[in-house]
């Protein structure tokens, strides 16, 4: 991280040689309407936030961490935390203004204590199309996203290159909620904190931080390497403080890859300290059979995910077995990319032999409704002079 002349950290908007800003003249006239357009928890922020109070944040993070088993500590503003944020950008589209905020939504979800079936999307139309099939969850996969962007899995692809995927998701998505697969926070645990206030901001209801070395890859891929204990528990703790201390809620996943090279016993006491640094989901990436997984849900509280890769060095086990292990969340990380590919391919290779690829394709008036056009179309009419 290179920092400013005059500062031990790089310059913010509101850090610039101690000069006022624009963020700094605006805090106060926004910051009052940025507390009305989050409606639902009026009163104390952090208080509530953190398990006082009830409806709103405060009562989603209550249930939340009562269901996990922790308890998260009340933790005081931080220097580093942003200028409030004009109320268009608080209401849309994480709340729209209306109803539960999309985390809250999540947090839900989980609290009904049957598993949910998670396939993953890499770009908006995927996302639309999980929504469309009635699923009630999905999850932005990096693997995914560095693929549409022509890219192995190993971080090549910039946090603002995610951030833009995940506001297109958001954006095409009417209901659900979405996981962002975080990585490693891209950086430190300042980094770490600014992107999951990014995706907060986009809409995902949730995030997922990682403690693999930067530049991270897959986690079922030769060449991983993890971070010290002390430090993957810091980024934890520095996303739980994000969630907290930001203005908008996001359900915090922490993930461990220590599985491959430190060993069942240290993934699941990775997994243990990032409870009780406030997470509120696990996943420990990768391990070989029932018996590991259904070690690691006896020994870890709170929401678990499981993560269902064909060929992968996890065993594929039916939803009802996942729940009864002790799973919350099935994910299917790679289902839509690798079947997508599969039919473009099988096409073009018809097209290439000179043949038809008809029995392939969609009809026109359903891949017209699929992609918009209809919902495009109702829109119209109802602004259309009369």
């Amino acid at each position: 991280e290179k920092p400013c002349g005059q500062h031990s950290i790089e310059p913010t908007a509101h850090c610039l040689a101690g000069r006022p800003t624009m963020g700094a003249a605006l805090g106060a006239s926004l910051g009052a309407a940025a507390a009305a357009a989050a409606g639902g928890f009026a009163g104390g922020w952090v208080a509530q936030r953190c398990g006082g109070g009830s409806g709103g944040k405060g009562g989603d993070r209550a249930a939340a961490s009562a269901a996990s088993g922790h308890t998260a500590a009340a933790a005081a503003p931080s220097a580093l935390a942003p200028p409030p944020l004009p109320s268009a950008s608080v209401v849309s589209p994480t709340t729209n203004g209306r109803g539960p905020s999309r985390a809250a939504k999540l947090r839900a979800l989980l609290s009904r204590g049957r598993i949910i079936s998670m396939p993953c999307c890499y770009d908006a139309l995927t996302a639309r199309l999980v929504e469309r099939m009635g699923f009630e969850l999905t999850f932005m996969t990096g693997f995914g996203v560095s693929a549409a962007h022509g890219y192995p899995d190993c971080q090549l692809v910039s946090y603002q290159e995610m951030l833009a995927t995940a506001f297109s998701i958001c954006s095409s998505l009417q209901d659900i909620p979405c996981f962002g697969d975080g990585d490693t926070g891209y950086g430190n645990s300042v980094n770490v904190k600014r992107t999951v206030r990014g995706y907060a901001q986009a809409g995902l209801a949730g995030i997922m931080i990682e403690d693999q070395v930067a530049p991270k890859r897959c986690g079922h891929t030769r060449g991983k390497a993890v971070v010290s204990f002390d430090e993957a528990v810091s980024r934890v703790r520095a996303a739980c403080d994000a969630r907290d201390e930001g203005p908008q809620d996001i359900v915090i996943m922490a993930r461990t890859d220590a599985r491959a090279s430190e060993g069942l016993d240290e993934a699941i006491r990775r997994c243990q300290e990032f409870v009780k640094a406030g997470a509120d989901i696990t996943f420990l990436e990768a391990p070989l059979d029932e018996e590991e997984m259904l070690r690691y849900c006896l020994e870890v509280p709170g929401y678990k995910m499981a993560n269902m890769l064909p060929s992968g060095k996890t065993p594929i086990l039916p939803e009802r077995r996942l729940e009864e292990i002790g799973f919350a969340i099935a994910a299917y990380p790679l289902t839509l990319l690798s079947v997508g590919m599969r039919a473009q391919e099988q096409a073009l290779q018809l097209l290439k032999d000179g043949q038809s690829t008809s029995a392939l394709e969609l009809d026109f008036e359903a891949l017209k409704e699929r992609v918009g056009f209809n919902a495009y179309y109702r829109e119209e009419e109802r602004y259309q002079d009369t």
